[in-house]
């Protein structure tokens, strides 16, 4: 086991926000299911400096980030964010997949990780999707909006929530569908309540203080499982490309 720790500017790695190490760290490593023993153990390190890097402002040498990258099955450039500004979806499809369905204790809680889905709502001109942020309350899923927006004309109507997760390292990922029927929380106590739940104001911004729920009669959700990764296009080609 060895101790990595830098504190020059040389060995800083390139585009990493401070802190935003330790984030992508800790968030790669639960997504694996793996303790901070077992990440110190993959990547030769002291149990002392994973937690270092996920609760600091650490700047490791390159030769850590790439043990440390290995042992958390991605990259280098996925930790240290350099891939933030990609698009999802435009990297090479991994082969020897699964496609895995999620019961319903799953599905609860990889809704519990996200905090942004998107609703289904029909309209006179047709159906419309949009993003909110939404909560997990109990078995329900309560979001927030504002009176006259289209969000929340899915009072009372039958509705189709969707939340995703795209993992571009691994090439797989997974989304959980409800469907059910949104109802206005009219009681102010009730509202109070989830305002408080909620991880953050509505990113749109503005007075949104109009909170719908649904209550799903429907839940399901779909898991991609890759069994062993892409192997690297011949002649170094650009990613995605085919041969």
């Amino acid at each position: 086991m060895v101790h990595e720790q830098s504190h020059s500017s040389d060995s800083k790695p390139d585009r990493t926000p401070p802190g935003d190490l330790g984030r992508q760290v800790m968030m790669r490593r639960e997504q694996l299911g793996l303790s901070r023993e077992q990440v110190a153990e993959r990547a030769g390190s002291a149990l002392g400096y994973i937690q270092y890097v996920e609760e600091r402002q650490a700047t490791p040498g390159i030769g850590f980030l790439l043990r440390l990258a290995q042992a958390l099955e991605t990259t280098v450039a996925e930790l240290t964010g350099s891939t933030t500004e990609l698009p999802p979806g435009i990297g090479r499809a991994g082969y020897h997949t699964q496609l895995l369905e999620l019961g319903p204790q799953d599905c609860r809680r990889l809704l519990s990780t996200h905090g942004v889905g998107r609703i289904g709502v029909t309209r006179d001109d047709g159906p419309a999707i949009l993003p909110v942020n939404y909560v997990v309350d109990g078995d329900r899923i309560a979001y927030r909006t504002a009176h006259n927006t289209l969000p929340a004309t899915a009072a009372d109507h039958p509705v189709a929530f969707e939340v995703d997760h795209i993992d571009e390292a691994l090439s797989q990922g997974w989304s959980v569908l409800l469907v059910g029927t949104a109802a206005t929380i009219t009681d102010p106590e009730a509202a109070r309540r989830l305002d408080e739940l909620a991880y953050t104001t509505p990113w749109a911004g503005g007075p949104r203080n109009v909170w719908l729920t649904i209550t799903p009669t429907r839940m399901t959700g779909r898991r991609i499982h890759v069994l062993k990764s892409h192997p690297a296009p011949a002649g170094g080609g650009p990613r995605g490309s085919s041969t």
